[in-house]
């Protein structure tokens, strides 16, 4: 696994480092000693995956609060998403901003999101499907989210919104 650090503090990229020869290549997704190793959470509680048949699709920003934070761990085995984290710890040194990365069935890299970060992403092409982990368990009365347009952070979406919940389109401004 290498690891990269992103623009928001504690968040990183995860690109599988690829061993291969005439039959493909093989990688590891998981590992978690080199999480420990990186001081990473390496705790999973759940592993998710959702399905978007539509081009456009968003979804987020979503977090949950305490005492239920969670990490994040997203790919996107099918398709490709722009995923998008924004920092929502008040003592970070990157409070407020955003990051955006495209997650891709080529590339197959993760995102690791920590806590205390809501996430969201819009899908790029039509049948796309991400699968993520979470450190910790779904909890209703603590998940919540902000707006994808909040003017807060100005995030620049990829596309016009093509699908979107109801939830989503409604959560408060930050």
């Amino acid at each position: 696994m290498i690891f990269t650090e992103t623009e928001i503090s504690g968040s990183y990229l995860i690109d599988v480092k690829r061993i291969g020869d005439e039959r493909g290549f093989f990688g590891r997704l998981w590992c978690e000693r080199e999480m420990e190793e990186m001081g990473l959470v390496s705790t999973i509680k759940q592993s998710n995956i959702g399905v978007s048949p539509l081009k456009g699709t968003l979804r987020g920003l979503h977090y949950q609060t305490a005492p239920h934070q969670e990490v994040k761990i997203i790919r996107c085995p099918r398709g490709a998403i722009y995923d998008v984290i924004v920092d929502l710890r008040p003592d970070s040194p990157t409070f407020r901003k955003w990051f955006a990365v495209e997650l891709t069935a080529e590339n197959s890299r993760m995102l690791y999101v920590p806590e205390g970060c809501a996430t969201g992403y819009q899908t790029l092409v039509d049948d796309t499907e991400i699968y993520y982990h979470t450190s910790e368990f779904y909890h209703p009365e603590s998940a919540t989210g902000v707006r994808h347009d909040d003017p807060a952070f100005g995030i620049e979406w990829p596309l016009p919104v093509a699908a979107i919940s109801d939830n989503d389109k409604n959560w408060n401004n930050f």
